[in-house]
């Protein structure tokens, strides 16, 4: 999924990524902080490896007025609620920090 992004024509992308221990409602709860600000999920990919959740998350923020660094925020203390960490990074931001 990742390595076949083509570089966004906004430049409004984010990638979020979220990894923890599994538990009810994760997605959900992501889905909704980005709903309520108006960005819009591109493509999400979500696996169990045993017991911890890993989820990657591809979403554009063309039609959102939130900040970026706002948004980060709310994301972050979601994964303090979930016992989860999440981090959203700005997709230039991604792609330099794993270039091979």
């Amino acid at each position: 999924m990742l390595n076949q992004l083509k570089a966004s024509p906004t430049g409004k992308r984010i990638i979020v990524t979220v990894i923890g221990q599994d538990r009810v409602g994760i997605i959900a709860k992501v889905a909704t902080i980005l709903a309520e600000n108006q960005v819009n999920i591109l493509d999400i990919s979500q696996t169990i490896l045993q017991e911890f959740f890993a989820m990657v998350l591809i979403a554009d923020m063309e039609n959102s007025t939130i900040e970026l660094d706002l948004l980060k925020e709310k994301l972050n203390q979601l994964g303090q609620e979930l016992g989860v960490k999440i981090e959203a990074q700005h997709e230039d931001v991604f792609r330099y920090m794993h270039r091979i």
